[in-house]
């Protein structure tokens, strides 16, 4: 029997409030089987470059990673984040790892080509060393990935966390049983953006497109169901998105993506 595989990518607004954190980390201690988490930090990325008098920037909704960002995100998400999550899963008695893409070469990617916009340092994931990552969930570890990978050549990336978690999602799946979480502030993908009630339960591929046509998803929430589709499509078992509900076994108020 394959064993089971959760990576749980937690988002922005949950790592911002100290009290949904604690909350969510207790739901993610609680979860059986090997795990894997993934975060981001974008929020405190900007906070620190407005502190330091640098303006971000951004363009089509995706940060533009230009050196004295990319400092600034190795300090927020490879330091302050991750070993504050680290601290964190240790006192719940999760043995974590935090971890970027370059650490045990674990995730490999390639700079982001110049087309329309130059989005400077930023990583497009080429590839996940899985054997490297059964290894340590195999002796007890759970690894933390922020948001950050490498090109091999001695170059740090700021990448995308949704991407990453999918990504690995893609490259454990052929030795584990892989579910995709994607938890958030919202109950799940809703049907009316005011209504936090309006959730659709489920959506497949077919029902997907017609969603994206009618223009129900779409702005932030597109390349997040993208990268969601991407890992069903090579070997991802499921994708869930909601709150915190994501982790309770009577709970069914949440999106399940699939095929």
């Amino acid at each position: 029997m394959t064993e089971t595989l959760s990576i749980v990518k937690i988002g922005g607004n949950i790592i911002e409030d100290h009290e949904a954190l604690s909350l969510f980390l207790e739901h993610f201690a609680r979860l059986e089987g090997y795990k894997i988490l993934v975060h981001g930090g974008g929020k405190k990325a900007s906070e620190l470059l407005h502190r330091l008098g640098i303006a971000p920037k951004m363009a089509n909704g995706r940060r533009i990673t230009d050196k004295a960002t990319l400092d600034v995100a190795v300090m927020v998400y490879g330091g302050l984040v991750n070993k504050t999550i680290v601290a964190q899963l240790q006192r719940l008695k999760v043995n974590a790892l935090g971890m970027s893409g370059a650490d045990a070469n674990s995730i490999q990617a390639h700079k982001r080509p110049v087309k329309e916009v130059d989005y400077g340092f930023a990583g497009d994931v080429d590839g996940v060393n899985s054997k490297i990552l059964t290894t340590l969930l195999k002796q007890g570890l759970t690894p933390v990935f922020c948001a950050l990978t490498h090109d091999q050549k001695g170059q740090l990336l700021n990448t995308n966390a949704d991407t990453i978690a999918a990504e690995v999602a893609i490259g454990l799946s052929a030795t584990f049983e892989t579910t995709l979480y994607y938890c958030f502030e919202l109950n799940g993908v809703l049907k009316d953006v005011n209504d936090k009630g309006s959730i659709i339960t489920k959506i497949d591929s077919n029902s997907y497109k017609e969603l994206v046509s009618q223009g129900v998803i779409s702005h932030g929430m597109l390349p997040k169901l993208h990268n969601c589709f991407h890992a069903l499509r090579h070997g991802a078992k499921e994708v869930r998105i909601g709150n915190l509900g994501l982790f309770e076994k009577e709970n069914t108020n949440y999106t399940s993506l699939v095929l």
